[in-house]
C-alpha cells in the first residue's frame, strides 16, 4: 500500500516538489506565468516546444499542485497556485548569480596568474 501525501515525511515532500520544478521547461513555464494566467497556446508559443510536451509539463505542474488549470470556452488557461513560486525561484536566481561570480572571480585570478611563477 502507497503512502498517502499526509503520512510521508516533509523531507519527501520537499523533494517531490524540486523534482517537479528540475527541469527547465517546467521552469520556464512557471516564468512565463509569472505574469499571469495564459493559455496553452500563449505559454507554447514563449517556451518553443511541441504540444504534446508542453501538455505533458504542464500536467506533471498540474499533478503536483503547482499549477490548475480552468476552461474558457475552447482554450485552457493556466495559472500559478500559490504565488510564492516566484519567491523560490527567485532565490534560485540569486544562489547562481552569487556561484556564478564566485566562478567569474576564479577565472580571473586564473587568468592573472602566471606559468613561469
Amino acid at each position: 500500500m502507497m503512502a498517502g501525501p499526509m503520512t510521508r515525511p516533509v523531507y519527501e515532500l520537499k523533494a517531490g516538489l524540486f523534482k517537479t520544478l528540475g527541469h527547465p521547461v517546467r521552469i520556464r513555464i512557471l516564468e512565463v506565468l509569472r505574469a499571469g494566467e495564459s493559455n496553452v497556446a500563449d505559454i507554447a508559443g514563449h517556451v518553443g516546444v511541441s504540444g504534446s510536451t508542453l501538455s505533458q509539463h504542464l500536467a506533471t505542474l498540474r499533478r503536483s499542485g503547482v499549477v490548475e488549470s480552468r476552461r474558457d470556452g475552447s482554450l485552457v488557461i493556466y495559472r500559478v497556485v500559490d504565488p510564492r513560486v516566484f519567491q523560490l525561484l527567485e532565490v534560485g536566481r540569486q544562489i547562481l548569480s552569487t556561484t556564478l561570480e564566485g566562478s567569474q572571480e576564479v577565472l580571473a585570478d586564473l587568468g592573472r596568474m602566471s606559468y613561469d611563477a
